[in-house]
């Protein structure tokens, strides 16, 4: 049991610290609300879920090639740069109004969460990294069925974060005034397009330096 909340613990460590989809998933909870922000995040999952298999299929090396990483890059850059510019022109009209929850539709807080993890070239790095390192040290030791267990606590840690965001995001939404939900809006907008611009900026680097 403890080992199984220690893989909750890391798959909360995955999703936590400060990057473009927590950016971007905070604003969405500040626009349109709790299931927004949920929603997004589920988005944001399923990329990530993606990228597990592919570490666990070992497919994984294919998109470590040049090739693919300056594709990502740019890709991301791209959707960070465009994502991060449409919100921060959108901030300027917050207000709290419960209608405001309407004027999007959840399937596009998926889609638009899918995308911005997909698309990031950290997601990638991350499971790589870490997803890759759980494998290597045990996948001699333990089953297959306890390999998917400790995957699924992986996930449910996520999930928890998840969670944990749109409710954080949701409550500032009805507490705070409108001004503060916009300087908090506005930050986060900025901090997706200065991501985007780091992405572009790793491209160029695999391109010509």
């Amino acid at each position: 049991m403890n080992s199984i909340f220690t893989y909750v613990l890391l798959g909360v460590s995955l999703a936590a610290p400060v990057g473009p989809v927590n950016a971007a998933q905070l604003d969405k909870g500040i626009k349109f609300g709790f299931f927004h922000a949920w929603v997004f995040g589920v988005g944001a999952l399923i990329a990530d879920v993606i990228y597990m298999l592919l570490v666990y299929l070992g497919v994984i090396h294919f998109i470590e090639t040049p090739f693919m990483q300056t594709f990502l890059w740019l890709f991301g850059f791209f959707v960070l740069t465009y994502t991060g510019i449409e919100s921060l022109l959108a901030s300027v009209k917050i207000n709290r109004s419960a209608k405001e929850e309407g004027k999007e539709r959840l399937r596009s807080s998926f889609s638009t969460g899918f995308i911005m993890s997909i698309s990031n070239p950290l997601t990638i790095l991350f499971w790589l990294g870490i997803y890759g390192s759980v494998l290597a040290k045990n996948a001699t030791t333990l089953s297959s069925n306890l390999l998917i267990v400790y995957s699924l606590a992986i996930i449910a840690g996520i999930l928890l974060w998840d969670f944990t965001m749109a409710t954080v995001s949701s409550v500032a939404r009805r507490l705070l005034h409108s001004n503060l939900l916009r300087f908090i809006s506005i930050a986060s907008s900025l901090s997706m397009i200065g991501f985007g611009l780091y992405f572009g900026y790793e491209a160029v680097k695999i391109l010509f330096l």
